[in-house]
């Protein structure tokens, strides 16, 4: 629960901002982004996480828009988003998910590869200039490229 409530905190979301998720897992950070009035886009790779979590998520009457699918990609259709969350580990910040985000938007992180990452926020600052700080370390499963199972 920790790490749900620090990157909330990092993302620092409004009611009303538009927040993609990449990685549903159990569906709890989702709800968490709901409760706090978000318009939440999640993405997940793993058809059983995904089929439970959507079960999770609507027994609670939030109403998230659910994919299945590779968060690497994002989705394109409904950018740009405010927030951008990825609840797992990424060898490095996926270039479709800069373009993705507003300008004045934020992204939360856990960067690196291995059992340990460094939770990074990312800052928008212009379509061309990101600003990164670092939260410390962090170990989160692999964020995986080109699957969805």
């Amino acid at each position: 629960m920790f790490t749900v409530a620090f990157q909330t905190q990092l993302l620092d979301v409004k009611k009303g901002d538009k927040v993609l998720e990449i990685g549903t897992g159990s569906g709890y950070q989702t709800c968490i982004l709901c409760h706090l009035g978000a318009k939440v886009f999640t993405i997940e790779r793993q058809k059983e996480l995904f089929i439970n979590s959507k079960k999770i998520i609507h027994h609670f009457n939030f109403n998230p828009r659910l994919t299945f699918g590779d968060g690497y990609k994002g989705l394109p259709t409904f950018a740009p988003f405010d927030r951008i969350l990825i609840t797992c580990g990424a060898p490095f910040i996926p270039e479709d998910l800069v373009v993705q985000l507003k300008v004045g938007g934020k992204m939360v992180i856990p960067l690196g590869e291995g059992a340990m990452q460094r939770m990074i926020l990312v800052t928008k600052l212009s379509e061309t200039e990101l600003k990164k700080e670092d939260f410390g370390g962090c170990s989160f499963v692999p964020m995986l490229e080109n699957t969805a199972k």
